[in-house]
């Protein structure tokens, strides 16, 4: 199989991990877009930043991710935010319970532990 034609802004891992989601090609990465190729990674349960979503935009622009205007950054991450908010909580990994520590106390008297046990020769 061949491997992701060099994209700038896009190294080893990151191809690695767009070719698993089946974005094999600068044509693939075009047609779906930075955001939603930055979205593939993600629910994939990689752990891509942002600088990604950048450098995937640097790469549909062939520029260096840095180049990115602020505004244009901004779009992408709002952008980012409304496509996550949609999603449903992740499956496999039930939510995290509040901590807690009255389930571990005890409401009556501690059990006797060795030192409180009667001595065999107090008799």
């Amino acid at each position: 199989m061949n491997a992701m034609p060099k994209l700038r802004n896009i190294g080893p891992k990151s191809a690695a991990w767009l070719r698993q989601v089946g974005l094999r090609t600068h044509e693939d990465l075009a047609e779906v877009g930075a955001v939603e190729a930055y979205m593939r990674v993600k629910r994939a349960g990689f752990r891509a930043s942002l600088n990604m979503l950048y450098a995937l935009e640097g790469a549909l622009l062939d520029c260096h991710w840095q180049e990115i205007p602020d505004d244009r950054r901004a779009e992408l991450v709002a952008a980012v935010e409304e496509a996550t908010a949609g999603l449903p909580a992740p499956r496999g990994r039930p939510a995290a319970a509040p901590v807690t520590t009255t389930h571990h106390m005890r409401e009556s008297a501690p059990e006797p532990t060795l030192f409180d046990a009667p001595d065999a020769d107090d008799d």
